[in-house]
């Protein structure tokens, strides 16, 4: 029982990180940067610690009280995630919207979910560390889950491979203008394991984790105050970038321009940027059922690339494509769907 709260809670956390973008798609008017940290406001600063406040008594005294190291760590490390967001989106350029995501989110799954217990191998005397994975067949499922879930990751992408050839001939060619393989490929490696890097903040911030915990807070919400110390990392890295590209585009009338729907504008980049954080809000009480930072983090991505893909077809997307390339995304899916079964059932072992 507590396995499938554990995975519908991660079902709710990817359907809010694969739905966040629409509200961004109602803003009229503004540069990119400008709706974007906007959005980031809600997402990495205001709605963050009004959740820790409504769920964990006294985090800012549990912060306070917390060891400098742990700290910075959990902060660096939010500041690496936020750097590996940012350089997703050069990934899609050099490499295209499929093979791109597909090279970084895979890289993203399996570093998120294998380097916390191989961290743990070595530096700490915790017993959910790669050795006791490899010992027992609830580790084996969950390793074999995330192995089908980079499976159903590459067949997604050669998927969306098989769409961009489908297009009409002067949209390829304008999609392949910028393809650079070599380029492409080490930004969407450097994005995958910098984006990964949320999962080993959640485990470096453990210990503010197991004081809300000692101080009355419910388990389900224990990770509510390590994300505001890593939510100010993702902060830093996306406002400094935002305020550059503010000043390169001479954006920053966009905040006050009247011409432009502003009500409309902050409401929904508000709307978006909440419901990104929710992403991570319902991730801390799905890890906090199923006990495995790994599975954690591999549901978490399968079921942001499942309700993004969802959102695909409704959203017509493929629409038009060849009868193979709409049989590969559904295998892709499926494939997906299957690893998630893997790591539920690996998760319910003893």
């Amino acid at each position: 029982m507590q396995a499938i709260l554990g995975i519908f809670f991660h079902f709710i956390g990817g359907f809010a990180s694969g739905s966040f973008y629409i509200p961004y798609k109602k803003v009229k008017g503004w540069n990119w940067e400008s709706y974007w940290i906007t959005g980031g406001l809600f997402s990495w600063l205001i709605v963050p610690f009004i959740a820790a406040w409504l769920t964990v008594p006294g985090f800012m005294d549990i912060i306070r009280h917390t060891p400098a190291s742990t700290l910075w760590w959990t902060y660096f490390l939010g500041v690496l995630w936020g750097i590996g967001g940012l350089t997703f989106g050069l990934s899609m350029r050099y490499l295209g919207m499929s093979l791109g995501m597909a090279v970084a989110l895979g890289f993203c799954s399996a570093f998120g979910a294998l380097i916390p217990p191989i961290y743990r191998e070595f530096f700490t005397n915790s017993g959910d560390n790669f050795s006791a994975m490899l010992q027992h067949n609830r580790g084996l499922f969950i390793l074999l889950g995330v192995a089908v879930c980079l499976a159903g990751i590459a067949i997604s992408g050669k998927a969306g491979m098989y769409k961009e050839k489908d297009l009409p001939a002067e949209k390829q060619q304008e999609s392949i203008r910028e393809f650079d393989l070599k380029k492409g490929l080490t930004v969407a490696i450097i994005s995958g394991i910098l984006s990964a890097c949320m999962s080993f903040a959640i485990a470096a911030g453990e210990p503010m984790g197991r004081a809300a915990v000692a101080n009355n807070t419910h388990p389900l919400f224990r990770n509510n105050v390590i994300f505001v110390i890593v939510m100010l990392g993702g902060l830093t890295t996306n406002l400094l970038w935002c305020i550059v590209l503010n000043i390169r585009n001479r954006s920053f009338g966009d905040y006050t321009n009247r011409k432009t729907p502003l009500a409309a504008n902050y409401l929904f980049s508000a709307m978006a940027g909440t419901t990104w954080f929710l992403q991570f809000f319902f991730y801390g009480m799905g890890e906090s059922k199923l006990e495995n930072a790994s599975s954690s983090w591999i549901l978490h991505m399968a079921f942001i690339i499942l309700v993004s893909s969802m959102w695909g077809f409704v959203l017509k997307e493929w629409k038009g494509v060849s009868r193979k390339t709409y049989a590969t995304i559904l295998v892709g899916i499926t494939t997906i769907i299957l690893s998630v079964v893997l790591v539920g059932y690996g998760n319910s072992l003893d």
